[in-house]
């Protein structure tokens, strides 16, 4: 090869690689306490969460058993101590997310770090754990509002990070998931009509195994239920109060409130905190 071919090439690689981009910076989990897996082309990158959600476990009301029990479940965790990935199952707006916010900021001190995995994105999870090996921090995956479709393969991969990978979990990384379907996949009454007794003993067609499979992988199942009249009403006045709101429940307020929730077919927390917001708004007018 001669002198001016070789010029040419060298000329021409360094436009092509001025062309490509950059490759993403090393995550700063010194100065960021939650990240999210994006997409950027053919790769993935964590971007951090600049402003995460100020959440505390005292704001979280009414749901005292699901705090202790996924609380010790990760200060088990956060101690290198066994522990199980959690799903956190059940009606909607009841603290499921809430409470694993207002988790991260209580222990991001002690080297809790949180990853928020998209559903579409699972099948990224091995290029996502496997940096984190080697790594002093403890991690939180976590995957919010999950549920798959029966042909979705994003669940088998996730199938295969909880349990029946050939490629082990890291020690310092645990899976919390959120979603309304216990199961994470739909039930349809066809596939009940499969199960058949054998010499007494009830058992499931392969539909139901197969759904119920993704969900026993997790070791820690917490359900939440719709809240009573009575609960929906204490969040309410406790938001209120947290807003500013000296007056309580008086009578007004506790009719405003129950009429919010009839609207929305729904007594959550969410709601409770929603009605807050606009009441308290409302009133400086």
């Amino acid at each position: 090869m001669d002198a001016a071919l070789a010029a040419r090439l060298i000329a021409t690689l360094d436009r092509v690689d001025a062309l490509l981009p950059e490759p993403p910076a090393s995550p700063d989990w010194d100065r960021y306490r939650a990240f999210r897996w994006r997409r950027s082309g053919q790769r993935g990158v964590l971007q951090p969460v600049r402003h995460p959600h100020q959440l505390r476990l005292a704001d979280l009301q009414r749901i005292d058993r699901q705090k202790t029990a996924l609380d010790l479940n990760l200060r088990q965790f956060l101690a290198g101590r066994p522990c199980n990935h959690a799903l956190l199952w059940g009606a909607r707006g009841a603290g499921k997310s809430s409470l694993v916010k207002a988790l991260l900021n209580e222990y991001a001190d002690r080297g809790l770090r949180l990853i928020e995995v998209e559903k579409h994105d699972l099948l990224d999870l091995p290029d996502i754990v496997d940096p984190l090996f080697d790594r002093p921090e403890r991690f939180l995956i976590y995957c919010d509002d999950l549920s798959f479709e029966a042909d979705d393969p994003s669940y088998k991969a996730l199938k295969a990070m909880l349990d029946g990978s050939i490629s082990a979990t890291p020690d310092n990384v645990l899976l919390c998931a959120t979603s309304n379907r216990r199961h994470l996949l739909p039930e349809y009454l066809r596939d009940n009509q499969e199960a058949r007794l054998v010499e007494g003993e009830l058992h499931y067609g392969e539909a139901v195994e197969e759904k119920i499979s993704l969900s026993e992988r997790f070791g820690l199942w917490l359900a939440f239920h719709p809240f009573s009249q009575d609960d929906y009403l204490a969040i309410v006045g406790y938001w209120l109060e947290q807003l500013g709101w000296r007056a309580g429940l008086e009578e007004s307020v506790r009719t405003a409130a129950l009429q919010w929730a009839l609207q929305r077919g729904s007594r959550s927390g969410r709601a409770a905190w929603q009605f807050a917001r606009d009441w308290v708004g409302r009133q400086s007018f």
